[in-house]
């Protein structure tokens, strides 16, 4: 499995890009969508919401269990990935790409953010 050494990773396995004009967007990782199964829902925080590093802001439901979904930043969603919530099987079959979940105007960063290599040994993938 490999971890785009371009992302920064959580513990609770979830990727954000570097902001871009103070967006970054977000995602989990190859490593949680293997664990959750096949994913069949897709519950996404609301353009306008806000929402806080480390807190739930949605949920992912599999047909193994519904895993709740952590905001890796602190700030305001911009974008839902609409393609995720018509075909939830996107975050298995490209988690890094096409199955990425929302974006966020970055208001403030955690300082524990992790690099691929440290997710990797972390994950231990």
């Amino acid at each position: 499995m490999s971890n785009p050494q371009q992302l920064r990773y959580t513990k609770e396995h979830e990727w954000l890009t570097d902001p871009v004009d103070g967006v970054s967007t977000v995602g989990i990782t190859e490593f949680a969508a293997n664990a959750l199964g096949d994913v069949v829902f897709a519950q996404l925080p609301e353009v306008g919401d806000t929402v806080t590093a480390g807190e739930s802001c949605g949920e992912l439901e599999s047909t193994k269990s519904v895993s709740d979904l952590y905001a890796p930043v602190t700030g305001e969603v911009t974008e839902t990935n609409q393609d995720v919530v018509d075909d939830p099987s996107l975050v298995n079959s490209a988690p890094f790409e096409g199955g990425w979940l929302f974006k966020v105007r970055v208001a403030e960063e955690p300082s524990d953010l992790l690099t691929a290599d440290e997710y990797q040994d972390f994950s231990g993938n």
